[in-house]
């Protein structure tokens, strides 16, 4: 039996409400995925509620989610009792940007880089795809179910978004799966969330960003500190853009955000991994995670953050693993 059957067989023998919770100020990848499995799952008469906690901080995810009728709440608008059961997808329990919530988590839905937890007893974790998307649309094609408009729109928005367009960490099923979707999705919306991901506001933290940077060429490295602060899903926006340099490998920005420092990390270099950086240079201070090609991580105490021996930590990291 596929963990998809077993889910759903558990569910209908379960009690309580059932919920689907993302990782904390989730992203396009991880609306859309939470999306297409309440659905899927409504088809088989189990209904369950999206919940995340933080905000929803991109307008382009905004607007997939008014456009796509999406349905999701913030947790603490929520009462979940211990007797609900949680699905948490694109995160894991136990990781530090998932809110640990009062219901039993019967089950997780990853791609990221992390081990299931002992008393989850449903672990589907699959590091090699590039999108939690892919993941979902592999249960509609199991069960052999017809996916709606709005559905396939959205998980081919999120495997777009955290794949960059196909071109990072891309897994065969990936393709497969955006190849899949094509003929279904509404293209011409996927594609003006796509292409208008930032707004003119946007401008000034990549002005601060080209006036800031610091670049190590022989390191390959751009390093950037936003004290004024910039959001976590932008930061990866100026990630990507960095890596885009033919000069730039490996790109670390950080903001200081409500009281914590915030990281985003990308990465080219084939003999390092983003996750293990970030997870060595928080050592002690602060946590991190993701993937070999892009990473985040959070120091919860600024006081401990100083921003010339975090560049460091991340230069020393890129010198010590070299290729050979």
């Amino acid at each position: 039996m596929s963990i998809f059957s077993e889910l759903t067989a558990k569910l209908k023998n379960l009690g309580g409400l059932v919920y689907i919770q993302t990782h904390n100020f989730p992203d396009h990848d991880a609306v859309a995925a939470a999306f297409g499995l309440q659905q899927l799952l409504g088809t088989m008469g189990i209904s369950a509620q999206i919940v995340y906690e933080g905000d929803i901080q991109r307008d382009s995810l905004r607007e997939m989610i008014a456009e796509l009728s999406i349905s999701l709440h913030e947790e603490d608008g929520i009462h979940i009792t211990p007797e609900d059961k949680i699905i948490i997808v694109d995160g894991c329990k136990g990781s530090k940007n998932v809110l640990e919530l009062p219901g039993e988590e019967i089950a997780v839905i990853d791609h990221h880089e992390v081990e299931c937890p002992e008393d989850v007893s449903l672990c589907d974790l699959r590091t090699t795809y590039g999108s939690c998307s892919t993941i979902i649309y592999s249960y509609y094609a199991e069960s052999r179910q017809l996916l709606p408009r709005n559905v396939a729109t959205a998980l081919m928005i999120g495997i777009c978004m955290d794949t960059s367009l196909l071109t990072r960490k891309v897994h065969e099923a990936d393709i497969r799966a955006y190849a899949e979707l094509f003929p279904i999705a509404d293209i011409p919306l996927q594609n003006k969330i796509l292409r208008n991901y930032i707004q003119t506001r946007d401008l000034d933290f990549f002005r601060h960003a080209l006036e800031h940077v610091l670049i190590d060429e022989r390191e390959k490295m751009a390093f950037c500190y936003f004290p004024e602060g910039c959001n976590q899903n932008l930061l990866g926006v100026l990630g990507d853009f960095f890596l885009s340099l033919r000069e730039i490998s490996f790109v670390a920005l950080c903001a200081r955000n409500g009281g914590v420092i915030n990281f985003s990390v990308r990465n080219e270099l084939p003999h390092l991994n983003a996750s293990a950086v970030i997870q060595e240079v928080l050592k002690g201070m602060g946590f991190g995670g993701g993937h070999a090609d892009m990473a985040g991580g959070i120091i919860k105490d600024v006081n401990l953050f100083v921003p010339e021996k975090i560049r460091n930590k991340f230069l020393a990291q890129v010198r010590a693993v070299q290729p050979g």
